[in-house]
């Protein structure tokens, strides 16, 4: 069980705080059931979930977690995918999505680069998932080292270029 003050990943959403645990008193609501009361940092509203929900949580990755990803970010093999029926590309990016690991989500960020650095057309699917993967982690690696999600990017840019390291750029 998460505690009041965690920082957490839920679903799709991306980073939330835990504001509260414990029983809701609102109509429709299963009163005898604990729920989490979820603020998304950086989107407007609350969610209210069961403990127990079927959605995906963990908690985001620490500084030196997020540190050490970045550190690995040249040498993470890239997703290719070159198929062009969107009924069949769709799912293959959502698996990734729906794993929620960084290094999942940033090889699906550098096989759209690469695929853009390859002259290849990007299509609606393709940019799609490569905002909700970016979005995913400049939320995560935001919280985590305690930086606007704007200055995301510099901040990785400029750890690999400190460390000589080749980058292209993830999160543009």
């Amino acid at each position: 069980m998460y505690k009041i003050g965690e920082f957490i990943i839920y679903g799709n959403d991306g980073v939330c705080e835990v504001e509260n645990v414990g029983l809701l008193n609102m109509s429709g609501i299963n009163k005898n059931r604990d729920y989490y009361t979820l603020k998304p940092i950086n989107k407007s509203g609350k969610i209210f979930t069961p403990v127990d929900t079927g959605v995906f949580m963990r908690l985001i990755s620490t500084y030196e977690e997020v540190q050490q990803l970045i550190e690995l970010i040249p040498s993470i093999k890239e997703v290719e995918c070159n198929e062009k029926n969107t009924r069949l590309l769709q799912p293959y990016y959502e698996k990734f999505i729906k794993t929620h690991d960084c290094v999942d989500l940033l090889a699906l960020i550098s096989g759209f680069y690469k695929k853009k650095a390859d002259g290849k057309k990007m299509g609606q699917i393709d940019e799609k998932y490569m905002r909700i993967a970016q979005g995913l982690i400049k939320d995560e690696f935001s919280v985590a080292l305690g930086i606007p999600i704007e200055e995301v990017e510099s901040y990785i840019t400029e750890k690999i270029s400190d460390s000589n390291m080749s980058y292209s750029g993830y999160l543009k």
